[in-house]
């Protein structure tokens, strides 16, 4: 399940106070020491400690207010992004914000206090102190457009973090107003698109709609620099295509998801102008364009995994994470990491379905070793992490380990369609395990696809009501099974939902074995085979060849009998040897894992601890 990492727009270009020369004349004193200075600071290494020491000398000299203020910014910057200093920086950007007020038109060095300033709050976990500071810069800013616009998101950006939705559109909707009205329709686009993407997070699709409506007319008419020009279009596209892909609808969202394709190779022919923009209003990106092609690759991933093409999945992945590897040896950004996470959990997915379960345990490990490193990420991801364990817990039959994961997943989310597939697969455990009506019927009530479904997600009731056919398959109900089944091949054939079509078109098959209509079992085994070595997903092939063996032998077709098998030993010998590398890993600990932050080490097993009964 994926959330889209919030990342709302950024200033393209540095603040002017960051330039350090920028006094237009000063004392010689004061300018050798300003140059020795950034000399220090840009050695390579950087020398820090002597930058600090020279610009410690400037303030014993009692220097007039406008050179004590940005003399105080420029520590606080240093001490900020190359120490961990915190106090020292905090306490000279307190001082740069707190004199720069008292001076007129000293805009760049007041409000590159505050803003540096509350992002050191917030690190420090001192989020009530950040708000009202920001909130002070925002309200004294409005004729300095740069800033504040940059303050907005700023401050929208905080909110979003506090998962204050509400507080962040507003200000998002106080930002493309004022953007319209300083005539920069290229940040309107930035500020709405923004809010678009809050408001999906919200899924409050009545104020969606007609917001990407207003988007795409603003996009298309706006005339400018041709990189800010593709940008705003891949952000409006990436918002259609996972409004689709959150609606289960793999198939509509082709034309836009082609349509990203195409826009993501148009900017990487493009170079960057260096040229800025006339418009101080028009100094913002919202990704650059490294970070937008990963971003491409990961919906390009989410769509594959849904439809079911999982070679293409994994293909994507991979290019997606060599370029992460390229793009965080030289950057920090804390997007890339989520950008990780999601590639990561999408492709274990795949692993569990096509039978690699050992590299999928493996990788849910190096999911948790960067959650490890950051408690947000943590925090935005536990959910789905236990949902993946829980997932994996169900490829090895540790049934009671899956009902505990899932558990913990619920009681950890607040997303809806998250809550969903998590009740959908808990509903699936308690059908395997056979005694658990009393909990299973409640579960099915909260899912019921015939009416109030939870969620507006196509694949999501597709999926409820195959959990509805396989319960009343294993009750003996199969008429009822056969509705509920029937029902999920019209609603997975309409979105190109492959790995549903094939477990519903294998479980029709078994259910007309069992009826003894061969024939009409044949004719829905056949295409579930087809499609199963298409995707490929191993459980489907191993069922779909058992039936087929039973089949013929009925049939008296002893050949093909033979070779399905043969398929079906196969399937079983690869299962089987990869269920063993995987309980025999020292990961396979995690299955018990239900509380707290993820486990730093585990221990190894003896081997193999679960049973291999599932495996037909």
């Amino acid at each position: 399940r994926l959330h889209v990492p919030c990342a709302l727009a950024r200033a393209a270009a540095p603040a002017p106070a960051c330039g350090w020369f920028g006094l237009g004349g000063g004392e010689s004193w004061y300018l050798a020491l300003l140059g020795l200075a950034e000399h220090f600071r840009t050695s390579s290494p950087p020398k820090v400690r002597l930058c600090v020491h020279c610009l410690q000398a400037v303030l014993p000299r009692k220097p007039p207010a406008r050179m004590e203020a940005r003399t105080h910014l420029q520590l606080g910057s240093v001490l900020y992004h190359h120490t961990r200093n915190g106090d020292q920086a905090r306490g000279h950007l307190e001082k740069a914000w707190l004199i720069s007020q008292q001076i007129p038109q000293f805009e760049d060095v007041k409000f590159e206090a505050a803003s540096l300033l509350s992002e050191l709050y917030c690190q420090e976990n001192s989020v009530d102190a950040a708000k009202p500071l920001l909130r002070k810069a925002i309200q004294i800013s409005q004729q300095t457009p740069y800033w504040h616009c940059r303050l907005l998101f700023q401050l929208a950006q905080l909110h979003t973090l506090e998962k204050d939705l509400v507080s962040a559109c507003d200000l998002l909707g106080v930002g493309a107003e004022y953007a319209r009205v300083v005539g920069s329709e290229y940040t309107r686009a930035l500020f709405l698109l923004s809010k678009g993407m809050l408001l999906l997070m919200e899924r409050k699709l009545q104020e969606v709609h007609p917001l990407l409506t207003l988007c795409g007319q603003i996009v298309e008419n706006w005339q400018g620099n041709p990189i800010q020009k593709e940008s705003l279009r891949v952000f409006f596209l990436v918002l259609q295509v996972t409004h689709y892909l959150d609606a289960g609808q793999v198939k509509s969202v082709k034309p836009c998801l082609k349509q990203l394709q195409q826009c993501i190779q148009t900017i990487s022919t493009l170079h960057d102008d260096e040229i800025l923009p006339s418009n101080p209003a028009d100094l913002f990106h919202w990704l650059p364009k490294e970070h937008m092609c990963v971003l491409v690759y990961l919906v390009t991933v989410m769509h594959s995994m849904q439809a079911g093409y999982l070679e293409k999945a994994q293909k994507y992945t991979d290019k997606a994470l060599m370029q992460l590897e390229k793009l965080k040896m030289l950057d920090c950004s804390p997007i890339l990491s989520s950008f990780q996470v999601i590639l990561l959990e999408h492709i274990i997915m795949c692993r569990l379905v096509t039978g690699h379960k050992a590299t999928a345990l493996q990788e849910i490990s190096q999911v948790c070793q960067l959650c490890q490193q950051s408690p947000r990420l943590f925090s935005n991801h536990a959910a789905q992490l236990h949902t993946l364990l829980g997932l994996y817990c169900i490829s090895v039959n540790c049934m009671d380990n899956a009902e505990a994961q899932f558990t913990t997943a619920l009681r950890l989310t607040t997303h809806q369609e998250l809550w969903a597939f998590i009740v959908t697969n808990l509903a699936s455990v308690y059908i395997r395990e056979g005694n658990r009506h009393q909990e299973l019927y409640s579960l099915l009530e909260r899912i019921n696809p015939d009416h109030n479904f939870p969620v507006s997600s196509h694949c999501l009731r597709a999926a409820a009501f195959y959990i509805r056919g396989l319960f009343s398959f294993f009750q003996g109900r199969y008429n009822e099974a056969k509705r509920f089944l029937r029902e999920t091949l019209k609603m997975s054939n309409a979105e190109d939902l492959n790995r549903l079509t094939a477990c519903s078109l294998v479980l029709l098959g078994h259910i007309f074995y069992v009826l003894g209509n061969h024939r009409e079992s044949n004719n829905m085994v056949v295409p579930a085979m087809q499609l199963a070595s298409k995707i490929p997903d191993m459980s489907v092939q191993l069922w779909s060849s058992a039936l087929l063996r039973d089949l013929n032998k009925a049939c008296g077709n002893a050949m093909d009998a033979h070779e399905a098998a043969q398929m079906h030993q196969n399937f079983s010998q690869q299962l089987l040897q990869d269920h063993i590398e995987a309980c025999s890993l020292p990961e396979h600990n995690l299955i018990t894992w239900t509380d707290g932050p993820p486990p730093v080490q585990f221990q190894a097993q003896n081997g193999p601890t679960t049973s291999l009964a599932s495996l037909l």
